[in-house]
């Protein structure tokens, strides 16, 4: 034992010798990290895929991917809340959780948890603003089954009542902590100014919605938009395109389309409050938490790879807002501002962050003069190649692996765009100029119309909100009483 203890402080001794004799090497060799040199960046490829329609109206994606012996799927379903009637908010929402918790009409609940739960297999679904989904996560030995599983929850789901009242319950208790995050209470807020309250895009689901909603309700929306030829298939892993063509055509090729069905026709967007301060004051607060903008724009703008990259100048570490407003002044925890769109409805122009309560009207102000500075000024060449570079280098990772790019590729069918809009885009931001970040800035961006939400401690914001604008509105956050407890 001496010997072998010995012989390891041998080893380690020299080790420690040939790091201090090799120390002045690196130190001479160490560069600053502007004389750096990368690689160029690799070029984005889509890799091989097959996609068809089955006769019933499905579409279907195919990408074999035998890296790993696993295989994914989503489905992508023409819905969302956005849909929903305004008496009832709450209740797609409700849908897409129900469909996989509530079992399927062959397997209820607790038996389709514990089949998938022995092959380490999942199926999910849900519905958000505009669309719906149901996934399946497998080992390509369990594809079959899994496949089968994941097949009835989007066919044939139970709606389990007793699932359904937990799932209610479990959103009582989300709309009864609501106000608990004030990030989030700045975000909901804001959106309400900018959208208007009662807009799809804004609204929230309140005691009230949530009771009008029945089981006959979530029944009836699942059959309003759960049909083949109203969705879209994505299947990627290891698995045999030929194989999976026939499993999908035993488990969903009978599945009858509706004939009937129609595109539901959008909500329309405007901008609600055209410009003003507002207020949500919670005492307990001792810094402020700040969103400002306005109404924004769809992907298939044709500016939209200028106003990504004038997002660059603004956003992320070695931008404007970092650099001027957080790191020279001091004014804040955190600070963003990006131009960010939607695909088939106006996103917004958002900038924001947190800051303390004495600090906040500077903050504003601060951020502010950035936005109009980008108007008044071309942006240097420096800033404007950092910012290219910026979202050039992040795009390359949406497509790191084959699961990344099949979910884009049908993101793209799904919202209409054309299946080259990647390339497109990637060639859009590398023509952008400092000429035309100027251009798009007094275009598209409206000072006169930026909206403020503040969420903090109103009594201790010195200089008061005031400072800013003679009217400062307060905004009533309080959460309505649930019937019969009055």
């Amino acid at each position: 034992m001496r010997v072998k203890r010995f012989r390891w402080v041998v080893v380690v001794v020299a080790m420690l010798v040939a790091l201090w004799v090799g120390l002045p090497a690196m130190a001479a060799t160490a560069k600053h990290y502007t004389q750096l040199e990368f690689a160029p960046l690799p070029e984005v490829k889509l890799p091989k895929y097959e996609r068809f329609v089955m006769k019933n109206g499905l579409v279907v994606y195919l990408l074999e991917d035998r890296e790993l012996p696993l295989v994914g799927g989503t489905a992508l379903v023409r819905t969302g809340d956005r849909l929903e009637p305004a008496d009832k908010i709450g209740l797609a929402g409700l849908t897409g959780t129900v469909m996989r918790s509530g079992g399927t009409t062959k397997h209820p609940s607790q038996k389709l948890n514990q089949l998938l739960e022995q092959r380490a297999a999942t199926v999910e679904t849900g519905i958000n603003t505009t669309s719906g989904s149901a996934s399946f996560n497998a080992l390509s030995e369990d594809l079959s089954a899994v496949f089968e599983l994941f097949s009835e929850v989007l066919r044939s789901p139970r709606f389990d009542p007793q699932q359904l009242e937990l799932a209610k319950t479990q959103i009582r208790g989300g709309i009864a902590r609501r106000n608990d995050d004030p990030e989030s209470v700045a975000e909901r807020e804001f959106q309400k100014l900018i959208y208007g309250g009662d807009s799809p895009y804004a609204r929230t689901v309140e005691y009230a919605t949530l009771d009008n909603i029945s089981r006959d309700d979530v029944v009836g929306f699942y059959q309003q938009y759960f049909y083949p030829n109203n969705i879209i298939l994505g299947i990627v892993g290891d698995f045999e395109a030929k194989e999976m063509r026939s499993l999908i055509e035993k488990h969903l090729g009978d599945w009858q389309p509706n004939p009937n069905l129609a595109k539901p026709s959008l909500p329309a967007v405007s901008q609600a409050k055209q410009g003003g301060v507002f207020v949500a004051s919670l005492p307990q607060l001792t810094q402020s938490y700040v969103q400002i903008g306005h109404l924004g724009g769809k992907f298939d703008s044709p500016d939209y790879a200028a106003l990504d990259v004038l997002s660059g100048v603004l956003n992320g570490f070695g931008g404007r807002l970092f650099n001027s407003v957080r790191s020279r002044q001091g004014l804040a925890y955190t600070v963003y501002g990006l131009w960010s769109a939607k695909y088939d409805y106006p996103g917004i122009f958002l900038a924001g962050g947190q800051t303390r309560s004495d600090a906040t009207v500077p903050f504003i102000q601060a951020v502010r003069t950035e936005i109009e500075r980008l108007q008044a000024e071309p942006v240097t060449l420096a800033e404007l190649s950092f910012a290219k570079d910026s979202v050039l280098n992040s795009f390359v990772f949406n497509f790191a692996d084959p699961t990344q790019t099949l979910s884009r590729l049908m993101r793209y069918e799904y919202y209409g765009y054309p299946a080259d809009f990647i390339f497109r885009y990637q060639r859009g931001v590398e023509a952008t100029t400092a000429a035309d970040v100027q251009r798009v800035a007094k275009t598209y961006l409206k000072p006169e119309q930026l909206v403020t939400m503040v969420v903090g401690n109103a009594g201790a914001i010195n200089p008061p909100l005031t400072a800013l604008s003679t009217q400062v509105t307060p905004v009533d956050i309080a959460i309505p009483t649930p019937v019969g407890m009055k």
